[in-house]
C-alpha cells in the first residue's frame, strides 16, 4: 500500500539522525537517511542507535523514516545486508530504498522497499513491473517532461505505488545508475556510493578534427534542480512525494529548503482542499526561507518542461552566489566596493566571488568589512583574509557577488521554527474533581482527572480567565491549543498546580495514544505469477552484481543477463555515461537546431566529439532518435590491476561468466 492518493509527501534529506530532527521540525513529511553502511553516499552513515533515535521523534508527527540501502551488492554482502534490514526495521524505520533486485531474493522483514533513484525509471513499462514486483514507492528519473511523468502514472496503480520526483538539489548528468566513469578512472564506483564526480571537472571540446569548440568548460557540470514554479503542475501529473536531495548537505541548507517547500506546498494545501499533507502539524519560521542563500550553481528546472539551452553550469561547478555590486577601488589591503542595493549590510567571515577574465570564479573571504564613510549608505571597504595580489584581474569596475553571508547563517545556527499539532481541549468537572480531555487534529485522545475538593470562585469572571490562560499554555509539548471548551456546572476556582498536573498527564496520554495508533506502511506482495520483465537481455547497464539479482531476473522472463560493470567483463570501450543533457545542444551544434536555417540546414552533423582533461581523454557520441549522449571509453588498466590484487586477498563471489544464452 502506497501513501493515499489524497496526500502530499515533502521528503527532506539528513546526513544525521539530529539534522533529520531539524528536517521534521521544519515541516518534512518525511526522512531518508543512510545507515551504517550499503547506502548510495559512503561518507554519510549513522548508526543504528541514532536512526531509531529519529524514528521515535519522527513518528509522534506521523512522519515516516526511509533508510537507504540503495548501493549494489556483491554476493558476500548479501548476508551482512539482510542483518542490517532486520536491525532498522526492529528500530521502526518505514521503509528501504534499495536499488539491488537481489535484496528481493533474500529473507528480509517485513518492510515497506522503495525503487531508488539508481533504478533508472523512465517508462511506464519499468514503472509498472517495478510496483508488480513489490515496490511500493518508485522515484523518477530526473530528467522526465510532465508529459512523460502522466505516462507512468496512467500505467501504475496509486492505492499500490506511489510516485516520487526529486524537486530540488544537485544533479547527476546521468541518467542515475548509468554512470561508470568514476569506477572506470579510479575504481570507485557510483553504483557502490563513492563517485569521484568526474562530471564536475573542466573539459576542453574537440571536433572529430582535433578543432577546439571550447576550453576549460564544465560542459558536464549541470545547474542545481529547483522545481519551486512547478510543482501543481508535477501534482497534477501524479507525483506525491517531492524529494529535495541532500545527504551531504549542511544542516542550515535542510532547514532552510525544507522550510522553503514546506510554505509552497502549505499555500498548495490551502488552494487545493482536496489534498492534504502527509503528516501531522503545522509549522512556524522565525526567518523568510530562501534557495539562494545555500550553495547552489544556480538553477534550473531541466526537463520538466521540456529541453532548455540553460541547463548547465559550464564556468563554474562552485556556487557562483547573487549579485552584491560592483569594485570601486582596489587598495594595499582592502577593496571598496558601491553595493547595488543601498542598505545592504556586509559582515566578517562573508564570502565574496566575482568571474576572473578567463570566466574562471575567484574567491574573496572577508576578515573585516566596514563602511567606507560615516554616512555612506552604499559603500564599503573589506579587508580580505588573502593578500590582494593574489586576487587575479580584481580591478575597478569588477561585479561581485556574495555567496556566504554570515548573518544569514548565524540566525539557521539558532532555532528557527516550530511544529506543534493542533488540540481541542475540554475542562469537566467529574463526582471526585475534574478531568481534561485532548483531542487532536487526527483524532486521538489524551484524558487526565484529579481528585479534588471543589471550591467556587470568588470572582466568575475572573476564574474564567485564568482558566483558560492556564490551559493554553503547552510550552515545549507538541501540542497547540485549537479551542478551549469549559465544561463546568458553575464557575470554579482550580489552582494552577492542579490544572497544570492535569495538562501534563493528558499530554502524556495523548502522546502514548499517538504511538499505540501510528501504523508502518506495510510491504506490498509481488504480484504472482512474476510479472515479465520489459526486456529479455540485460547487458553490463542493468548493474547486475551478484547471484540472486540474477535469479531475480531469470524469474522475471529474462534470458540473457551481463554482469555489472564493475565486475570488469567489459575492458573495452563502453559507454560509460548515458545522458539526457547534449553537449552539441548546449554549444548549438545540434543539427535539429540546424533545420529551416539557411545555408546551415544539413551542414551540421552529430559526429563525435572528444573531451580532454590532462591525458584524461572521452568521447562524445550522440543518439538523436532518442536525444541522448553517450561518453563513451574504457577502464583504465591500474583499475583492473587494483582489482585483481584486492580479489586475491579477499575473493569475490559474483559470477564472472555471462549466462549462456538460451536455445531457440
Amino acid at each position: 500500500m502506497s501513501i493515499p492518493d489524497h496526500q502530499l509527501e515533502l521528503l527532506s534529506p539528513a546526513r544525521t539522525a539530529d539534522i533529520g530532527i531539524e528536517a521534521i521540525k521544519h515541516g518534512a513529511d518525511a526522512i531518508y537517511i543512510g545507515g551504517p553502511s550499503f547506502g548510495a553516499r559512503a561518507t554519510a552513515d549513522n548508526s543504528v542507535q541514532d536512526i531509531a533515535r529519529l524514528v521515535r521523534h519522527a513518528h509522534r508527527y506521523n512522519s515516516r523514516i526511509f533508510v537507504t540501502l540503495n548501493t549494489i551488492l556483491r554476493d558476500d554482502e548479501l548476508e551482512p545486508a539482510r542483518k542490517l534490514a532486520w536491525q532498522l526495521y526492529d528500530a521502526g524505520v518505514d521503509a528501504l530504498i534499495i536499488q539491488d533486485m537481489g535484496l528481493l531474493e533474500i529473507d528480509l522483514p517485513p518492510i515497506q522497499l522503495h525503487a531508488s533513484t539508481q533504478t533508472d525509471i523512465r517508462t511506464p513499462e519499468k514503472a509498472r513491473f517495478l510496483q508488480d514486483a513489490g515496490l511500493s514507492q518508485i522515484v523518477l528519473a530526473r530528467e522526465l517532461t510532465l508529459q512523460q511523468i502522466q505516462a507512468i502514472r496512467a500505467a501504475i496503480d496509486p492505492a499500490r505505488c506511489t510516485l516520487e520526483f526529486f524537486v530540488h538539489g544537485a544533479l547527476c548528468v546521468a541518467y542515475s545508475g548509468q554512470c561508470y566513469i568514476s569506477h572506470a578512472h579510479t575504481g570507485r564506483s557510483a553504483n557502490r556510493g563513492d563517485c569521484s564526480q568526474a562530471c564536475r571537472l573542466p573539459y576542453h571540446v574537440q571536433d572529430s578534427q582535433g578543432r577546439f569548440i571550447a576550453h576549460d568548460k564544465h560542459v558536464l557540470s549541470m545547474k542545481d534542480n529547483n522545481q519551486s514554479a512547478n510543482l501543481a503542475a508535477l501534482v497534477d501529473a501524479g507525483i506525491r512525494s517531492f524529494k529535495i536531495e541532500g545527504r551531504y548537505k549542511d544542516l542550515a541548507y535542510v532547514k532552510n529548503i525544507t522550510a522553503h517547500y514546506r510554505r509552497l506546498f502549505d499555500e498548495l494545501l490551502g488552494q487545493r482542499p482536496e489534498l492534504t499533507r502527509a503528516s501531522s502539524g503545522q509549522t512556524t519560521f522565525t526567518f523568510t526561507p530562501d534557495p539562494d542563500q545555500n550553495f547552489n550553481r544556480e538553477f534550473t528546472d531541466y526537463f520538466v518542461q521540456g529541453r532548455k539551452e540553460d541547463i548547465g553550469a559550464f564556468d563554474t561547478p562552485k556556487n557562483p552566489g547573487r549579485h552584491l555590486g560592483y569594485v570601486s577601488k582596489v587598495g594595499p589591503d582592502f577593496v571598496e566596493l558601491t553595493v547595488s542595493e543601498p542598505g545592504a549590510v556586509l559582515h566578517n567571515g562573508d564570502g565574496l566571488c566575482y568571474y576572473d577574465l578567463q570566466k574562471e570564479l575567484v574567491g574573496l573571504a572577508i576578515n573585516r568589512a566596514e563602511p567606507a564613510g560615516p554616512m555612506s549608505l552604499d559603500q564599503w571597504r573589506v579587508y580580505p583574509k588573502d593578500p590582494i595580489a593574489g586576487l587575479k584581474d580584481l580591478r575597478k569596475g569588477t561585479e561581485l557577488n556574495r555567496n556566504r553571508d554570515m548573518n544569514w547563517v548565524r540566525m539557521l545556527e539558532k532555532n528557527s521554527s516550530e511544529r506543534r499539532i493542533g488540540v481541542w481541549v475540554r475542562l469537566e468537572e467529574s463526582p471526585a474533581g475534574y478531568s481534561l480531555l485532548l483531542t487532536d487534529e487526527d483524532g486521538h485522545t489524551g484524558r487526565a482527572s484529579v481528585a479534588t475538593a471543589k471550591a467556587p470562585a470568588q470572582n466568575p469572571a475572573q476564574a474564567e480567565t485564568m482558566l483558560r490562560e492556564q490551559l493554553n499554555r503547552f510550552g515545549a509539548t507538541l501540542f497547540d491549543p485549537f479551542d478551549i471548551t469549559l465544561a463546568l456546572s458553575q464557575p470554579w476556582f482550580i489552582p494552577a498546580s492542579t490544572l497544570n498536573t492535569l495538562r501534563r498527564d493528558a499530554v502524556a496520554a495523548l502522546e502514548a495514544a499517538r504511538l499505540a495508533a501510528y501504523e508502518r506502511p506495510p510491504r506490498a506482495r509481488p504480484v504472482d505469477p512474476p510479472a515479465p520483465y520489459p526486456e529479455d537481455t540485460l547487458s553490463y547497464l542493468a548493474n547486475v552484481f551478484n547471484e540472486k539479482a540474477r535469479a531475480f531476473y531469470a524469474k522475471h522472463g529474462v534470458k540473457v543477463i551481463a554482469a555489472a560493470y564493475e565486475s570488469h567483463e567489459e575492458q573495452g570501450e563502453v559507454s560509460l555515461m548515458i545522458t539526457k543533457h547534449c553537449v552539441r545542444f548546449s554549444l548549438s551544434l545540434c543539427p535539429k537546431q540546424a533545420k529551416g536555417v539557411t545555408g546551415v540546414q544539413g551542414t551540421v552533423r552529430a559526429e563525435p566529439l572528444t573531451l580532454v582533461n590532462g591525458k584524461e581523454k572521452l568521447t562524445l557520441r550522440f543518439d538523436c532518435k532518442p536525444c541522448e549522449m553517450h561518453v563513451v571509453g574504457k577502464m583504465k588498466k591500474s583499475v583492473l590491476n587494483q582489482a585483481a590484487r584486492e580479489t586475491e586477498i579477499v575473493p569475490l563471489k559474483f559470477y564472472r561468466t555471462r549466462p549462456a544464452r538460451a536455445p531457440h
